[in-house]
């Protein structure tokens, strides 16, 4: 740590500018609490920071620190070290062995190696030394909030990964049900109201959110996705509200809280356990979140964006779903069609898919045929597109497309298109499963395993072709019984 009053040139200010547009604070989400016992200084220090920051308090005494950090949430200390009382270090002190991990900006008079050596060993994150300019504590106070988003992104960031989210390819299709559904995307990302995605399972309602996300004002802030369909109750509270710092046990960020600034969506809310609920409905209605076994509220800064593939007025007729929890997700409803509604879009899907998946999978594109896009087009799609993109998946590690995966299925099959030309699905299939066939040198338990289907399943088959190629061969030629 390097003194700030030694960083900076006199005269530069490094502190963020106001937002062009808008005018706002650079960091309109902060909050900051400026503790020293001189007035002068405490009032220069909040006047100054109320500019770059959303909220500024002051106090003269660390024991009064206290008492408000206990009421309301800081993300930033601006912390004197001599003080009445308790001084500012022995606070810095006390709050890291709580398990606080929250920025301290120290002030001190005394410029002397010894101090900064203190303050380093205790937390701070930077020290300012008397007398500094005011381009000196906005650097410093800048630098801390940049240093806790950071810590915040590279926790998200690990959280996204253990959990494989999707990446978001964009809605593809130039069907009206796709333009209908980016249309009204882009009308609903120009307000921050809270939004409920309905449709089946495997329709793209994460990918509806991510999009959503990415066209409105809160694009640079988080994209922070939680599955509520989880057994442990427990689990997922502590993952949403975090919980407070108890001596030994530093305190925790929950997402609810982590994702200010940007947007968390809550995917499968319909299995929200009941208790959670109730407690997200109190958030909603509040605009405020408390975590597990804390008294200080946090100021909800994020947008609401839930998606449920079971229909939630359903739940809430049946006694499983809360209505007015119901009434405050769904301020904007938007119902995304499953695929059999669009089938049109399935040859520019089944293309995207290709390009996109080959390249991160380290395979060859595989050709898909006019016939083969013609079949594709008859499934029904019960797992809508995630379905058609496993598909295409499969099929790229195979090298061919994997109809038989699909043929396997009982479900029926809706009439062709009336212009379509007539596909003979039987040949179609046995044409593919010779073919692995021939790829693996007939090794029938490893071509089983690329094709999706038992072993036994294959051996009939082949041995039902068998047994047709026989029958043909032994059946008469016509006329032959009148010789």
């Amino acid at each position: 740590m390097t003194p700030a009053a030694s960083a900076l040139p006199p005269g530069i200010d490094t502190a963020p500018p106001p937002h062009p547009a808008t005018g706002a604070p650079p960091w309109p989400g902060a909050a900051v609490l400026v503790v020293d016992d001189e007035p002068g200084l405490r009032h220069f220090l909040v006047k100054s920071l109320a500019a770059s920051v959303g909220r500024v308090e002051s106090c003269g005494s660390a024991e009064d620190a206290t008492a408000l950090m206990q009421r309301q949430h800081f993300d930033l200390l601006v912390l004197d070290i001599t003080l009445p009382g308790q001084t500012g270090l022995a606070l810095l002190q006390q709050l890291r062995a709580d398990g606080d991990t929250r920025e301290v900006v120290l002030i001190s008079a005394y410029a002397d190696l010894d101090t900064a050596i203190e303050a380093l060993r205790a937390g701070a994150g930077d020290l300012l030394l008397k007398p500094f300019r005011i381009t000196q504590a906005l650097n410093a106070v800048h630098q801390g909030l940049e240093r806790a988003r950071l810590k915040r992104e590279n926790r998200l960031l690990r959280r996204a990964l253990s959990t494989h989210r999707p990446t978001a390819d964009g809605l593809v299709g130039s069907s009206i049900a796709i333009k209908g559904l980016q249309a009204a995307l882009q009308r609903v990302a120009a307000v921050d109201s809270t939004v409920l995605l309905a449709g089946e399972s495997g329709t793209g309602k994460e990918l509806a959110a991510l999009s959503l996300h990415r066209l409105s004002a809160r694009e640079a802030g988080p994209f922070v996705a939680v599955n509520c369909a989880t057994t442990d109750a427990a689990a997922l509270e502590l993952e949403l509200f975090g919980h407070a710092a108890t001596p030994g046990q530093p305190a925790r960020e929950g997402l609810l809280a982590a994702a200010r600034g940007g947007t968390l969506f809550l995917d499968q809310v319909a299995e929200l356990p009941a208790a959670l609920q109730a407690a997200l409905l109190r958030v909603l209605e509040t605009g405020v979140v408390r975590p597990l076994g804390g008294e200080q509220d946090v100021d909800l800064d994020a947008r609401i964006v839930a998606a449920s593939s079971r229909a939630l007025p359903d739940e809430v007729a049946a006694g499983r779903f809360r209505a007015d929890l119901y009434w405050r997700l769904a301020v904007v409803e938007i119902c995304l069609p499953p695929l059999r509604a669009h089938r049109e879009d399935i040859p520019e899907l089944v293309a995207h898919f290709v390009g996109t998946l080959a390249p991160r999978m380290g395979v060859e594109p595989i050709e898909v045929t006019a016939d083969e896009l013609v079949f594709l087009q008859q499934h029904r799609w019960p797992g809508n597109v995630r379905e058609l993109r496993n598909l295409i998946e499969r099929s790229l590690i195979v090298g061919a497309l994997n109809v038989s995966a699909l043929l396997e299925q009982t479900s029926p099959k809706p009439p062709p298109p009336r212009d379509a030309a007539p596909v003979d699905l039987q040949t179609l299939e046995r044409r593919h499963i010779l073919a692995v066939l021939d790829s693996v040198g007939g090794d029938k338990t490893r071509a089983a395993g690329l094709l999706g289907i038992s072993r036994r399943t294959l051996e009939r088959r082949v041995a039902e072709w068998a047994d047709a190629s026989a029958a043909v061969e032994r059946s008469p030629s016509p006329g032959a019984g009148g010789r």
